[in-house]
């Protein structure tokens, strides 16, 4: 048995959890009953001890999966030696769920044979807190015969014990139970289904109507959402969809909160130590994506993910006197009985802080890749940057006519006022570099954009502009040409330390308007871009020069996509056309993007999928949309031969 590779997988949620499923047809990982709790399989990062759940033809087969258009349900097909399976997998939205039929979270799967005859297998594998804890399983169902097997249309259940979690297995398949496994074989003839619906606590047991139910609400609540997006149409319609699907399941449906991606120490380089975990809420991750989901219409994530920082800063206060926010922070946060309860040992918020980051060693990683992380160190860092994210939702926001109240608004003029505190401290940047803290451009970029948005916003609401806000504004402009461009480089550098250095957020500079894209600096460091930092055909590496680790950073999605949007405000829409058809060619048969992209051999690598990367691909996608009715310039600059 080998590890799949990452970019193989298709996920499914509810927006509490996600799962990753095989083209084998195995969920590989599943933290649950939430995002950042502990998993019941995790054969992604231990491919012996881990756990899975995988349905599949007996013998040899050929496979392949998709979306259900316009949802995330996945659909895997198999053919086998003798006939084809159909495997249907879905979480369904706590909208759609009935109380008298099924747990309010569920993961409901369907293998139907949809030709001739075939056997299937079900190995079904659970291992609770990362293959930390026992496992038991019982039959708590009644519904079978003396000989033991099922009884005409009879639903079995099957308990799930783990320390403090329960989970229920409701199926209509016999299954043998032994040593905290439970496996079987069923022979189905063309037409014929079989259930499998995974249930938190005992629950209600469902019938197979209730599960057919269930999925055709599931479909019609995520085909519903797809409605009401804009700027989806053209070539990358299904691109668009899949990625605005995909952040909408990194975002929670009750607080509002956006995990980065939905896995942990999915490895940047196989077998190295950059493993970290991606399942919280991030000041940065979660406002950009948020703006790329407001893009698409979906204004009310852009204003609930501002809410939801500016509400814990109003209810807990800044982290500490130097840090306004941390850089990240659980999902359940603001939620004190929720985080409570699903640790039911916990007495406080705190004793539930699951980004305190710790090492699992009894795990191998995937494909060797250790240590693997729970938790994550960032957590503690000084990231300045975070700042001027904070402020770019709020004046998005405003501009698209939100009205901002004044509860809010004080809020954000308290930010503002940390950053004309802070501004000039160096900071562990973007990036979040586990060496010494540096004066990165990219930060000091973002703190002028947030005085600079913070200063629009007042003057917009009628109110007078405190005089260190023009000040602190000037002095950063000022500061960061001075000491973050090198005449020599023609370029802005990463810190005012590097003599040489790039980072691929340098991009940014022209697209939060710190300097207009024609101005030459700008022009040079798009160059420098394309000279050093672009590996192969769209992709971009972060930065060069040290960061603290060992090991090798592959080329990072999102910084491809920068170098499209900065492309085109610099006017070189032919390049930037080019380059977006490179990278959008990269993505998995089922147009997810992970991290980063190894360009030796195009696997994807680290966490999977990161909402970075499909925010950066809606913002290139409607920019050049957007930019569509506008002729290209005969004489445009274009930086590098390869794309000419």
């Amino acid at each position: 048995m080998e590890y799949r590779s990452i970019e193989s997988y298709g996920v499914v949620g509810n927006r509490e959890t996600c799962a990753l499923v095989g083209p084998d047809g195995s969920v590989d990982w599943l933290p649950f009953p939430r995002l950042s709790s502990s998993s019941v399989f995790a054969r992604l990062l231990d491919i012996d001890v881990g756990g899975c759940f995988c349905l599949r033809p007996i013998g040899d087969f050929e496979s392949n999966h998709d979306y259900i258009p316009d949802t995330p349900v996945l659909e895997t097909t198999f053919r086998g030696n003798d006939g084809t399976l159909r495997l249907t997998d879905f979480m369904p939205p706590r909208a759609v769920v009935r109380s008298d039929t099924l747990t309010k979270r569920s993961l409901v799967r369907r293998v139907t044979c949809t030709e001739s005859e075939e056997t299937l297998s079900i190995e079904f594998h659970p291992r609770f807190d990362y293959a930390r804890g026992e496992t038991t399983i019982e039959s708590v169902s009644e519904s079978r015969t003396t000989n033991g097997h099922l009884s005409e249309g009879g639903i079995v259940g099957y308990r799930v014990t783990g320390g403090d979690q329960t989970l229920t297995l409701w199926t209509d398949a016999d299954l043998d139970v032994s040593d905290g496994d439970a496996t079987g074989t069923v022979t189905l003839t063309e037409g014929e289904s079989r259930w499998f619906v995974l249930t938190e606590g005992d629950g209600p047991r469902p019938t197979r109507e209730d599960c057919r139910r269930t999925l055709d609400a599931t479909i019609a609540h995520w085909r519903e959402w797809v409605g009401t997006l804009a700027g989806i149409e053209g070539a990358n319609r299904d691109l668009l969809v899949r990625s605005a699907l995909t952040m909408r399941l990194l975002s929670n449906a009750e607080t509002g909160a956006i995990a980065a991606a939905p896995t942990t120490s999915l490895p940047e380089d196989v077998g190295g130590v950059r493993n970290w975990d991606y399942r919280f809420h991030w000041v940065r991750d979660s406002s950009i994506v948020a703006r790329s989901l407001a893009r698409l219409g979906a204004t009310a994530a852009a204003r609930a993910n501002l809410n939801w920082w500016l509400s814990y800063l109003r209810e807990h206060g800044p982290a500490n006197e130097e840090v306004l926010f941390h850089p990240l922070y659980d999902l359940d946060a603001l939620d004190e009985e929720t985080a409570v309860e699903s640790r039911p040992d916990a007495e406080t918020v705190e004793d539930v802080d699951r980004t305190v980051e710790l090492e699992l060693d009894h795990l191998s990683g995937y494909r060797d890749s250790q240590p693997v992380r729970i938790g994550n160190a960032a957590r503690e860092q000084k990231q300045i940057d975070i700042y001027g994210e904070l402020l770019l939702s709020a004046s998005e926001l405003v501009e698209a006519g939100v009205t901002l109240t004044e509860e809010e608004w004080t809020g954000l003029k308290r930010v503002v006022e940390h950053v004309c505190a802070v501004w000039h401290q160096p900071d562990y940047g973007i990036w979040e570099v586990r060496s010494n803290p540096e004066q990165f451009v990219h930060s000091k970029v973002m703190c002028w954009a947030a005085v600079d948005r913070g200063i629009t916003i007042a003057e917009g609401r009628g109110e007078p502009v405190p005089d260190h806000w023009f000040d602190a504004r000037t002095d950063i402009h000022e500061t960061v040409c001075e000491e973050g461009f090198r005449e020599d480089q023609n370029a802005f550098v990463r810190s005012f330390e590097a003599d040489q250095a790039l980072d691929a957020a340098c991009l940014r500079i022209p697209l939060v308007g710190f300097l207009p894209a024609d101005d030459p600096r700008v022009q040079g460091t798009i160059d420098a871009v394309f000279d050093r930092l672009l590996v192969d055909d769209g992709l971009v590496q972060r930065y060069e020069g040290p960061d603290g680790l060992s090991g090798e950073d592959h080329a990072f999605v999102l910084c491809t996509f920068w170098l499209v949007d900065a492309m085109l405000k610099a006017g070189r829409r032919e390049a930037a056309v080019e380059v977006l058809e490179d990278i959008l060619g990269r993505a998995s048969s089922l147009d997810l993007f992970a991290e980063e992209i190894d360009p030796m051999n195009g696997e994807h690598r680290g966490n999977y999928p990161l909402g970075f990367a499909h925010a950066g691909l809606v913002d290139s996608v409607l920019g050049l949309a957007r930019d569509a009715s506008e002729p290209v310039d005969a004489d445009e600059p274009v930086a590098t031969t390869r794309y000419d």
